[in-house]
């Protein structure tokens, strides 16, 4: 079952790579003086993708846990 953990230990760093891009994007957006309506649009796309993130990197938490847990 070693290569469950190493499964979910590469979809945990995709998810983990998203939510740094999440942050970074926002962070843009939030130095680039945008209006309200601008900054609440921005925010608005990047949520999805921050939940996508998150859950990815829970699916290989899980991942490395059942792997490590059935070895």
């Amino acid at each position: 079952m070693e290569y469950l953990v190493w499964l979910g230990a590469c979809v945990s760093l995709a998810g983990l790579a998203g939510l740094v891009w999440c942050i970074i994007r926002v962070w843009k957006a939030r130095n680039a003086g945008l209006r309200d309506e601008e900054l609440k649009a921005t925010i608005q796309k990047v949520v999805p993708l921050n939940m996508g993130s998150l859950f990815l990197s829970v699916i290989g938490l899980m991942l490395v846990v059942l792997g490590i847990l059935l070895a």
